[in-house]
């Protein structure tokens, strides 16, 4: 019991939600003196007939560190929620469910403020006790609470998409796992699963959005900024990190196969919002910038290619997708050196 006390002080500390997710499998493995063999956390996606579970984070007790499915998944290589029974009366019943066969299984179900599904899947020696599964319910829900905190710091307070400070971080995993070499702790699995292609980051820039402040007032500004967010998430994937910088201002940071791949995506929204009617505002659109990944990029190098795309847009009619790489093959735009394209992002 101490050491799991223990361990759950320690989770505690923790402000990255991937360590959080390998963490907290792990604790459940080695530290709660439960009998526990192996343990995974699962994140379900979808809707309807299908849902699919992604692996945030797995651990057998013969394993010294958890694996986990990496994030920019192929949504068609991910196991179906109804292959697993178990996981499907989890969530009916919406408590913890057992099985004895063919390994005692115990699975628990958790829902959070915005909407994630996540599961803790254990197996274990022998049947675990009802005071054992409570035991277990306990650590979930920490975790849970957990989950709140990282939220509370990591989001826009008003749209609720990630904010600013998280970028650089959510970046540099984006290229870490761009790479050819399978990013640590990959399930090796899944990894034929992982999307091919590179990331691309877009910045988005309502256009003469300080007229609908001046025009409606600062509340109706900030309804448009919400509606906006919703039809981001709708938008876009499970894995596609969204942002609000400040202001009007957004970014998107996307795997893609190929640029094309991504200014469908782009160009998708750009039009969902300019048909969008905003209430009392009517029509509002946005000028979009995008620019891909490069080798040994920063944050400030990658978001200032974006941002002159984004520029580059407003000055030739606003509403509009402009493609930086495009723009210099085109001759639009001069190729500058990463340091001249630094942008004090904070």
């Amino acid at each position: 019991m101490n050491a799991l006390v223990q361990g759950l002080a320690a989770l505690g500390g923790l402000r990255d939600r991937d360590t959080l997710d390998t963490e907290l499998v792990r604790l459940v493995v080695l530290h709660a003196g439960l009998g526990v063999t192996r343990a995974e956390l699962i994140r379900v996606l979808g809707d309807g007939d299908e849902q699919r579970c992604l692996a945030l984070a797995t651990m057998r007790h013969d394993q010294d560190q958890p694996t986990h499915d990496v994030l920019w998944s192929d949504w068609t290589q991910l196991p179906h929620l109804m292959d697993f029974p178990l996981r499907v009366r989890a969530f009916e019943k919406d408590r913890a469910v057992q099985e004895d066969q063919p390994a005692p299984m115990t699975v628990l179900p958790m829902g959070t403020r915005d909407g994630l599904r996540i599961l803790l899947e254990v197996t274990s020696v022998k049947p675990l006790s009802p005071r054992r599964v409570d035991l277990l319910q306990s650590v979930l829900l920490a975790y849970q609470n957990l989950l709140g905190l990282l939220d509370y710091g990591e989001r826009d307070s008003l749209t609720e998409l990630l904010n600013r400070k998280t970028f650089d971080g959510a970046f540099f995993k984006a290229t870490a796992d761009n790479s050819s070499t399978p990013p640590a702790g990959v399930d090796e699995r899944r990894e034929s699963g992982r999307i091919a292609g590179g990331v691309w980051l877009a910045v988005l820039d309502i256009d003469h959005f300080k007229r609908v402040n001046d025009t409606y007032g600062h509340l109706i500004g900030d309804e448009v900024l919400l509606l906006l967010a919703r039809l981001m998430r709708n938008n876009f994937r499970f894995y596609d990190q969204l942002y609000r910088f400040g202001g009007e201002e957004f970014v998107v940071l996307m795997r893609c196969d190929d640029a094309g791949q991504a200014e469908i995506a782009l160009e998708r929204l750009r039009l969902r919002v300019s048909d969008f009617a905003f209430p009392q505002v009517g029509s509002i659109t946005v000028s979009i910038g995008v620019s891909q990944l490069l080798p040994n990029d920063t944050p400030s190098s990658a978001f200032g290619r974006a941002d002159k795309a984004v520029y580059y847009a407003k000055e030739h009619g606003r509403n509009r997708l402009c493609n930086y790489q495009l723009l210099v093959a085109e001759g639009q735009l001069t190729e500058q050196a990463a340091d001249e394209m630094d942008v004090d992002l904070f």
